[in-house]
């Protein structure tokens, strides 16, 4: 018999943010439960929030629909981001110039765990 690998991981590959004001968002949910998560992201007034709780809806569909788990029990163990593309755009300058504009994408990882819940034989409370 097999033991369930407790870990669902979801990753978003080209969010549309810097990697520092995805990384204050995901700080925030680290270690909370899945449908907190979700709440606490809906009013937080951050514009890569969103792009963060579609992330966070994918792995707990990845738990419900590939591993059957409770999505009640699920919390998020990790959530991290890591730098992906960089577009590169020119701004006019004067006198013929250009400025250089860099627009960068996110890597953003989420990765759920579901927490098991023992009953000790032997309490007497």
């Amino acid at each position: 018999m097999t033991e369930k690998n407790n870990v669902i991981k979801a990753i978003n590959k080209n969010v549309r943010s810097g990697a520092r004001k995805a990384n204050l968002v995901l700080n925030f949910i680290k270690g909370k439960k899945a449908d907190v998560a979700i709440k606490d992201l809906e009013f937080t007034r951050k514009k890569v929030a969103n792009d963060i709780k579609k992330t966070v809806k994918s792995a707990i569909a990845n738990a419900e629909n590939n591993y059957q788990y409770d999505i009640d029990n699920l919390y998020v163990k990790e959530a991290y981001v890591g730098k992906s593309i960089v577009m590169k755009r020119f701004r006019p300058r004067a006198k013929g110039r250009a400025a250089p504009i860099k627009k960068p994408y996110s890597r953003v990882t989420i990765i759920l765990e579901e927490k098991k819940t023992e009953k000790k034989q032997g309490d007497k409370k």
